[in-house]
């Protein structure tokens, strides 16, 4: 057995067509057989269901059944796509099409534009919310930043579910949708923004789906060009198709019936994006000869979290409820999840942040850590924690990795080393191709121990170190590569947006980790009212708010923790409640305790370290009681006057930007504005005084008190201790 064979990153192309099938179990290697025909595949989470579907398109290829060129894979996301194109290039199969829905249509449309329209293809709009903006002050609707995002969502809604402005009062209601304004009020404007893209001849996502199915209906000769060159299609992520996109599906397929979609009903979680699982579950339906192969051996998570996951569907309720997959795991057991719960978000945050410090001094690598949360804006208070723990972290959503500029810098950089070869200075003193690595990217900001903290200088520093760790795999997996072999490499991934992993910990929502997982899942916030959320009403949109909590909970392979606040913020009312989810799941929540939790585990009540239940904060002005913690780090109502004395306050901004600086953090990860505004108003005299305000807790006390205590007694500060 070679190095190479090892792998897992880079394996070697298999031999030969049955050696594709090396590996799969059962199930899958049904899977990958099932080559004609209707093809239905049930897939658990973390059941293997890409590698299921990518062998089979693999071997198919690689047996001579299926031409590369006649195969579109379609998923939802680029990063989805990217993989499954990575996959099958390490299969021996690169020549077969994967993209979204959007790309395949767009590259159609594109090219036959000119030949069923005219002319060039109208401008594609990235981004739609500003024309909305426009399109509700011309029809003298008044939308708030708020509004004008859910406004916008509705007619993204209207579009992918073919509703025209007209009908979309009569749609909401049949939906028994919730809209954010008078449903009337959002037909307006809906309609005002299809007339406003027509004037300024641009289009939109949707439409391209739409332009797309309206040429292939009216345009036989064009569908069947299509047509003679797509005969095999595959389907991911199937559950989560619109009604748009199935008719786009079926005028790709025309009469035939070589399709292959893949799906798991528990996992719908898009309806509001008109997303439905009725496509899978009547799938049978449609096609009575189907081949339905269910996947259920669970090779992400471990016994433990699988049992909480069962628990959790086992209390679901509907018709995606009726075709749950039971998973079963195939990993060895470990620890129990874990239940915290804590008397403040802020102690939630900052419990959280100390377990994942303790993780990551365990081994655990930062990046296979996630804090996963309900709706964005509870990003803010795990962000601060993280940071003031020194922990690395990056927001799910941000730039994709080949596409920032250290990166693509770092990929000039080793091009042009690797054109040199032996006449680069650089690598005189570098023995192997790691090494040569490690040179060339010293000189873009790469040192062998990270900065101190995060922000930008650390995002930059990990995403040149992934890109280190991937040249030492790459060393490892093929013995003699040279640089210009690295950089092929390189660019193949990067056209197939296939990344290495930067290490941080990842927030996101619970959107947002769909098709994603990590060693370490941290799920915060679980409380009524936001899961499920608020606006949940009805029995169905409850449901998938628990299949929300389903997706998050198997997205841990083997550290679980599920946490929740009794209040919002510190003093406050200690009124919330922990989600009905886990009611029965959750040791002494009920009857089902015992065999839901898996005979283990328990809850803790989260201290928050040195934080303590307090009573009412009240303004030191007008004496009303504070709720917010801008308001209550002040120690004043916003409104009240102000007696900050406005120089010092200047001195500590100033200060704090040099500490940001030298940090390589974001300025507010030293202090928040709203706490230098108190420590200018209450001028502290000693480490007891500005203890006592409200953001400078023991950490920022031992690490910045010297300095910020000379500042306020208008003395020039010593220094501060740079270590984390």
């Amino acid at each position: 057995m070679t190095a190479a064979t090892d792998s897992p990153l880079f394996p070697q192309v298999p031999e030969s067509a049955d050696a594709v099938l090396d590996g799969l179990d059962p199930e899958q290697r049904e899977v990958a057989l099932a080559l004609h025909g209707p093809v239905c595949v049930l897939a658990g989470a973390g059941t293997g269901k890409t590698r299921a579907i990518t062998h089979r398109i693999a071997y198919g290829v690689r047996a001579g059944i299926l031409p590369p060129a006649g195969v579109l894979a379609v998923t939802f996301t680029n990063r989805a796509a990217g993989e499954m194109r990575g996959r099958l290039r390490q299969l021996g199969a690169g020549g077969v099409q994967a993209r979204t829905f959007h790309s395949a249509a767009l590259r159609q449309l594109q090219y036959f534009w000119p030949k069923a329209v005219g002319g060039e293809l109208p401008r594609l709009l990235e981004r739609k919310i500003q024309l909305v903006a426009e399109a509700a002050a011309r029809c003298r609707i008044r939308l708030d930043r708020n509004e004008l995002r859910d406004v916008t969502s509705e007619i993204e809604w209207a579009k992918v579910t073919q509703t025209v402005p007209a009908d979309y009062p009569a749609a909401v209601a049949k939906s028994v949708r919730d809209a954010p304004r008078d449903p009337a009020e959002i037909g307006q404007i809906y309609a005002m923004y299809e007339q406003l893209k027509r004037d300024r001849d641009v289009i939109d996502f949707e439409d391209v789906l739409l332009l797309t199915v309206g040429i292939l209906q009216d345009r036989h000769d064009i569908a069947d060009q299509i047509r003679r060159q797509y005969q095999h299609f595959v389907v991911d992520e199937y559950q989560d198709v619109s009604p748009l996109q199935q008719r786009l599906l079926d005028l790709w397929l025309g009469d035939r019936d070589n399709l292959c979609v893949v799906g798991d009903a528990s996992q719908t979680i898009y309806s509001f994006t008109g997303a439905t699982p009725d496509h899978l579950l009547n799938f049978r339906t449609r096609h009575p000869d189907a081949t339905v192969v269910k996947l259920v051996r669970d090779y992400r998570s471990t016994p433990q979290v699988v049992h909480l996951a069962n628990g959790l569907l086992s209390q679901a309720r509907g018709r995606a409820a009726e075709h749950r997959l039971e998973l079963i795991s195939q990993r060895d057991p470990g620890p129990e999840p874990v239940y915290t719960e804590y008397a403040d978000e802020p102690a939630e945050a900052e419990g959280t942040a100390r377990r994942i410090r303790d993780l990551i001094a365990a081994g655990v690598p930062a990046g296979e850590i996630a804090v996963l949360y309900r709706v964005n804006a509870q990003s803010e208070v795990y962000e601060q924690a993280l940071a003031d723990a020194g922990v690395p972290y990056q927001l799910r959503g941000a730039e994709r990795f080949f596409e920032r500029q250290e990166v693509r810098e770092a990929g000039v950089a080793l091009r042009g080393a690797a054109r040199a070869g032996g006449n680069d200075a650089l690598l005189d003193d570098a023995e192997d191709l790691p090494a040569q690595v490690r040179a060339v990217l010293s000189t873009k900001g790469w040192t062998s121990e990270p900065p101190s903290g995060s922000g930008a200088v650390r995002d930059r520093w990990e995403s040149l170190a992934a890109l280190v760790r991937l040249a030492e795999d790459f060393a490892r997996a093929k013995p003699g590569a040279t640089l210009a072999d690295l950089v092929t490499e390189l660019d193949e991934r990067a056209a197939a947006q296939h990344a290495p992993t930067v290490q941080g910990v990842t927030l996101a929502s619970l959107h947002a980790a769909k098709g994603l997982e990590w060693d370490a899942v941290f799920l915060v916030g679980l409380t009524e009212g936001m899961m499920p959320i608020t606006y949940a009403k009805t029995d169905e949109q409850v449901e998938e708010e628990r299949r929300l909590l389903y997706v998050g909970v198997t997205r841990a392979r083997v550290h679980l923790s599920l946490s929740w606040a009794l209040s919002r913020s510190p003093g406050g009312r200690a009124s919330r409640r922990p989600t009905r989810f886990l009611k029965g799941l959750r040791p002494g929540s009920g009857s089902l305790g015992a065999a839901g939790a898996g005979g283990g585990g328990g809850i803790e009540r989260g201290s928050g370290g040195r934080r303590k239940r307090r009573g009412p904060v009240q303004c030191r002005v007008c004496g009303a009681t504070l709720t917010e913690a801008g308001e209550m780090k002040l120690m004043r109502c916003e409104d009240c006057p102000s007696d900050m004395d406005e120089g010092l306050y200047e001195r500590l901004r100033e200060w704090r930007s040099e500490q940001a600086r030298e940090l390589g953090q974001p300025a507010y990860c030293v202090f928040t504005d709203k706490t230098l505004m108190a420590i200018a108003e209450r001028v502290p005299g000693s480490d007891g005084e500005l203890a006592a305000i409200s953001g400078v807790g023991a950490r920022k006390l031992d690490r910045f008190g010297a300095d910020v205590l000379a500042i306020c007694a208008g003395e020039v500060p010593g220094g501060s201790d740079d270590e984390v």
